[in-house]
């Protein structure tokens, strides 16, 4: 306890998995992106053994993205299995654990590889490792999914690490950190977004509301999974294009189902949907890449799952987990709609830079201004709610 008799700082901010975890991964999406753009213009060299690009697709991919999954998964897991929540001591070590990651990475050239592998993939593995137990511990079989996708990153991470310490470059490692994120935004998503939006239109905007989880939702999972998994090993096949196509179709007629259109005076909710959007575009872009390779960028559908889907569905979910967990009305104020503007401009103008090769380089540090100013603005206005003890 502090000295005032309330808990101290130390003591909050290691209550609940989101608290430590949101702010961390926050922190290192804007620091990880502004080295980046420094590597990338060639004013910065750090002593990793990964190419720049390689160390960036990682960063995000299995640096701060699971650092994400994580806070929502020690967060949400209590509320699904009713078992108490890591907190204290064991949470702490997890994030220092995960904290080593990204200084292993960082300095993986004197580290060597596989040092410097073993100790970044072992936050993963403890992560799945905890999620597992408490879903087993609590039979609380229908959360099982989320797990089964946790130990996918597990695999796409060290698969990662074996690529480039042997060929200099990631290209299995990426697609399937690439693949089990969207499938799992697709699988939380289509879960979260109905619910939220129900829940506001219910309270709010009585009328038409979001469509209940049915066969079509569970046949456009079913074929968003075999054609991501046929995308990871095949990726330039015309049928991995068709298929492509086919579960893009199925994610947008999905989406059209949830009354995204009924929620424009309620920015929390409705940038769910924005978010959710990218994942049928991203489908539909990397399509066309192999339909139309000299008209369309791959890069262009990559940025699309990456800085519109994976991003703008994070910093959605860290805003709304942060409020409702802090005790503060879910109602996004101006500074979190800053957030969501910028790091969904973040999206469009990198998808921009990828489909007009000419300004490439202007619209590349547009896009990664933006995508710094809204974890910047995250860490500033949510930073202090989320050290400080609950109202």
């Amino acid at each position: 306890m502090a000295p005032n008799g309330r808990i101290g700082w130390q003591t909050s901010i290691l209550s609940y998995g989101f608290r430590a975890f949101f702010l961390a991964g926050a922190i290192q999406a804007a620091l990880a992106i502004t080295l980046w753009l420094l590597m990338f213009f060639g004013d910065l060299q750090i002593p990793t053994g990964f190419s720049p690009v390689d160390w960036h697709v990682h960063e995000m991919l299995y640096g701060y993205l699971p650092a994400i999954i994580a806070g929502f998964l020690l967060t949400a897991i209590p509320n699904w299995t009713g078992r108490p929540p890591l907190r204290g001591l064991p949470l702490a070590m997890l994030v220092l654990v995960w904290l080593a990651g990204r200084v292993a990475v960082f300095l993986s050239q004197p580290l060597g590889p596989l040092l410097a592998g073993g100790v970044d993939c072992l936050f993963l593995v403890l992560v799945a490792a905890a999620a597992a137990r408490e879903v087993i511990l609590s039979r609380n079989w229908k959360n099982l999914p989320p797990v089964g996708l946790l130990t996918m990153f597990v695999v796409g991470n060290v698969i990662f690490h074996v690529e480039d310490d042997r060929f200099g470059v990631s290209e299995f490692g990426k697609r399937i950190g690439i693949a089990t994120a969207i499938l799992l935004v697709a699988l939380i998503g289509g879960r979260v977004i109905p619910t939220f939006t129900r829940n506001w239109l219910l309270r709010e905007n009585p009328g038409r509301l979001p469509a209940p989880f049915g066969r079509l939702d569970a046949g456009v999972l079913a074929v968003s999974a075999v054609t991501l998994a046929l995308w990871i090993v095949l990726p330039d096949l015309p049928v991995t294009a068709w298929l492509l196509l086919l579960a893009g179709a199925g994610q947008a007629v999905r989406l059209t189902r949830w009354a995204g259109d009924r929620t424009l005076r309620s920015p929390l909710t409705l940038v769910l949907h924005v978010a959710y959007a990218f994942v049928p575009i991203g489908f539909v872009l990397l399509a066309a890449a192999v339909l139309f390779p000299a008209d369309v960028a791959v890069s262009a559908g990559i940025h699309a799952w990456t800085v519109g889907a994976i991003g703008v569905m994070t910093l959605a979910m860290m805003t709304r987990v942060s409020l409702g967990h802090t005790g503060r009305a879910l109602a996004a104020g101006f500074p979190t709609c800053a957030i969501y503007v910028c790091v969904a401009a973040a999206a469009v103008v990198r998808i921009g830079a990828a489909a007009a090769p000419e300004w490439s380089t202007v619209l590349l540090l547009i896009a990664g201004g933006a995508w710094v100013i809204a974890f910047v603005l995250f860490v500033v206005e949510y930073g202090p709610l989320l050290v400080r003890p609950r109202d």
